[in-house]
């Protein structure tokens, strides 16, 4: 009787696909044990720590199967780390699964905030993170995160990037320059000093890395798109039209660079006041789910105006509040868990490209 419920389930769940690699969990080795034990079945599966973001979801959708397959059996699913590293990206050392771009087409909607939210979210929730601040004019990550310091070189000539306080590595021109100087290069300048923080820093090895780009649609997006391939970008905007319109070209520079879209994020899209309980819609609301949808774009979530992340980067704390204060992180986690489910989807579309290592 055991050996029969054994063999349904793992029938029922073989050929889930992985949600890094889209392949099959049988063949990739992640159903590791099925046990009959009284009237429950134990299961152990592994999930890699890119995955982890969306284990929710990952557990979820094998419950049903087994429902499905096995009425009225009760399970107990654990989930252990399948240990896949990251092969190399391109023709340069970045050792990352995912490189995600966060931009915008205009300053002002919060994009860094986001951007560095992102990074902090996904690595709260289980994966191995990096953030580069390629806003190489005006780099705000170093404040928002409480960082300083000037990176150092190692033996092997790589730069060491600076630590958040959670032991997310961290570059930016922030370290580099002075708070009061200006940043004044030409392009070329530019194109070298992208190259040299993918390639020649010391990142380890990540599931993701959150890159924070310049507003606008200036050429450090055609430099980063030759450089290596990008998972996709996300386009932070706010409610208002002109912020929009801004958006969609964001969003065409990102086709023509041919980088896919994740999708769009709407940020300050409401205000909740802290004393009555009342929603004011101070920049508006719904607009970028409207362009999105007018876009072909899929929309991530909405992100409304809060004052203690307010609070927390203008003081540096901003992935203090977020680890701490469950209401405050909520709609930011939805957003990575979306932008986690929009790279799941690509893999799914096309699980025989993946080149990860099978372990």
């Amino acid at each position: 009787m055991s050996n029969s419920i054994t063999d349904t389930i793992r029938t029922a769940i073989g050929n889930y696909p992985d949600p890094e690699t889209g392949r099959s969990i049988e063949s990739m080795g992640q159903i590791r044990s099925i046990e009959v034990q009284g009237e429950c079945v134990e299961i152990e599966l592994a999930l890699s720590s890119h995955s982890m973001p969306i284990k929710e979801d990952f557990v979820d959708a094998i419950e049903s199967r087994i429902a499905a397959a096995a009425p009225g059996t009760k399970t107990n699913i654990t989930l252990s780390i399948h240990d896949r590293p990251p092969v190399r990206l391109g023709q340069i050392a970045l050792r990352a699964k995912s490189v995600i771009a966060v931009g915008s087409g205009k300053g002002g909607v919060g994009k860094s905030t986001v951007a560095a939210s992102l990074a902090v979210s996904l690595q709260r929730l289980g994966s191995k993170v990096g953030l580069l601040d390629a806003d190489v004019y005006g780099p705000s990550i170093p404040q928002l995160l409480g960082l300083s310091g000037r990176p150092a070189v190692n033996a092997n000539k790589k730069i060491e990037p600076i630590c958040s306080k959670s032991g997310m590595p961290v570059m930016s021109m922030g370290f580099l320059v002075e708070p009061d100087q200006a940043v004044i290069w030409r392009g070329p300048m530019l194109h070298g000093s992208i190259n040299q923080f993918l390639g020649d820093t010391n990142w380890g090895e990540l599931d993701y890395l959150i890159i924070d780009m310049p507003p606008g649609t200036g050429d450090i997006a055609l430099t980063i798109s030759q450089a290596i391939p990008l998972a996709g970008a996300v386009v932070v905007c706010t409610p208002q039209e002109v912020a929009l319109l801004d958006a969609i070209k964001a969003i065409s520079m990102f086709r023509k660079v041919n980088i896919p879209l994740l999708g769009m994020v709407e940020n300050m899209s409401g205000f909740l006041c802290p004393d009555c309980g009342k929603t004011y819609d101070i920049f508006g609301r719904g607009g970028a789910r409207e362009k999105a949808e007018q876009s072909n774009v899929p929309f991530l979530g909405c992100l409304p105006i809060d004052i203690s992340l307010r609070t927390a980067g203008d003081e540096g704390e901003l992935d203090q509040v977020i680890t701490n204060d469950e209401r405050a992180r909520a709609p930011l986690e939805g957003v990575a868990k979306a932008v986690v489910r929009q790279i799941v989807a690509q893999a799914s579309a096309k699980p025989n490209q993946s080149s990860l290592p099978v372990l």
